[in-house]
């Protein structure tokens, strides 16, 4: 496959190509103008969470106030989720995006439900929440203003910088009910031009981390996802400068390449980077048992092999020597309370 035409690059996107989805009967590619627009529908809810029993994750409730991302992070492992629209994982899932105004109003009908129980909630996990559209359509926001008035525990996860917007929010929450992590994947801004077109500089990230630092906001640094013979040697360096700029903690996960992602990603490595493409993808297979991708439990989200075991050492031991934490002190599910409304009775005690 390294050897065949390449598709033609689409301007400020990171797909290369726009085939149809898994779903579909047909084989086809959808032609696309050299500039595409971003489109984007609104989908109306009965529910705002979502829940899952992953072993891999540490929460079993996420929101995702948007579907598809205009980032377009060539290796983002949801663009298999779009195909569940009929939509293409490739170009659609950085031009068609689904927003979910009624996401807050939703939130808040659950969380008044008398059998609700809180725990940590979960954002960003699956599409950035601080993508692009959130500036003008503020569904974050209001998420969040739902969640600071009934005191219940987030985990924000994003690579945008629009989450300085809502640092006044955050800082109210306060240390026992809000987190944030933010992804840098590289300190090359050129190449993160690349990997992710519509991202902030990773330099600019930075400056973010520093900011909702500074705000008593608690940050952890991503260093997600880390691509073998790409950027894998820039763990250290990423930590420190994280470290730095006031972050916390750290985590990190290596490349997934799961479904429509792997083709994309191949497509992503023969245009941008052919002399490290073969390197990077026997790497990856390292990584995976001989596949590129293997979505066993316990394995997906750290890879096996004497090098997937050297990078969970370099990383280890780089945070002990930062003082990064791992591990934080858990958020609060405690403080948890549902606010009044006008026509409420009042108690007597």
């Amino acid at each position: 496959m390294l050897d065949q035409m390449l598709p033609t690059p689409v301007a400020t996107r990171g797909a290369l190509s726009n085939a149809a989805s898994r779903f579909d009967p047909y084989t086809r590619e959808v032609a696309m103008p050299d500039r595409p627009r971003t489109e984007v529908r609104e989908e109306a809810l009965g529910r705002a969470i979502t829940r899952n029993s992953s072993p891999d994750l540490g929460f079993d409730r996420s929101i995702n106030p948007y579907r598809g991302c205009e980032h377009g992070c060539i290796y983002c492992y949801a663009r298999p989720s779009h195909a569940y629209l009929g939509l293409s994982p490739g170009l659609d899932f950085e031009t068609k995006l689904i927003a979910r105004p009624g996401a807050p109003e939703a939130l808040a009908r659950e969380l008044r439900g008398k059998g609700y129980r809180p725990a940590v909630l979960a954002i960003g996990t699956n599409t950035d929440p601080y993508q692009p559209i959130e500036r003008d359509r503020r569904i974050m926001r209001g998420l969040l203003e739902v969640l600071r008035d009934h005191r219940h525990p987030v985990a924000i996860t994003t690579k945008g910088t629009l989450v300085e917007r809502d640092i006044d929010i955050l800082a109210e929450m306060g240390p026992e009910l809000c987190r944030v992590g933010i992804s840098v994947t590289t300190l090359d801004d050129a190449l993160a031009r690349k990997l992710e077109p519509r991202v902030p500089v990773p330099s600019r990230r930075l400056r973010a981390i520093a900011r909702l630092a500074e705000a008593g906001v608690v940050v952890r640094v991503m260093v997600s996802p880390i691509i073998p013979g790409l950027t894998d040697h820039e763990v250290e360096t990423i930590l420190a400068a994280a470290r730095d700029a006031g972050a916390q903690a750290a985590s990190m996960i290596p490349l997934r390449l799961p479904l429509e992602v792997a083709p994309l990603f191949e497509e992503w490595l023969r245009e941008h980077v052919p002399d490290r493409a073969r390197k990077v993808l026997n790497r990856v297979r390292e990584f995976h048992g001989g596949k590129l991708y293997d979505a066993g439990f316990g394995q997906r989200m750290r890879g096996r092999g004497v090098h997937a075991d050297l990078l969970q050492a370099r990383f280890h031991r780089a945070c002990k020597q930062l003082g990064l934490a791992y591990k934080l002190p858990p958020l609060r599910s405690d403080l948890f309370e549902r606010p009044g409304r006008a026509g409420d009775q009042l108690t007597l005690f």
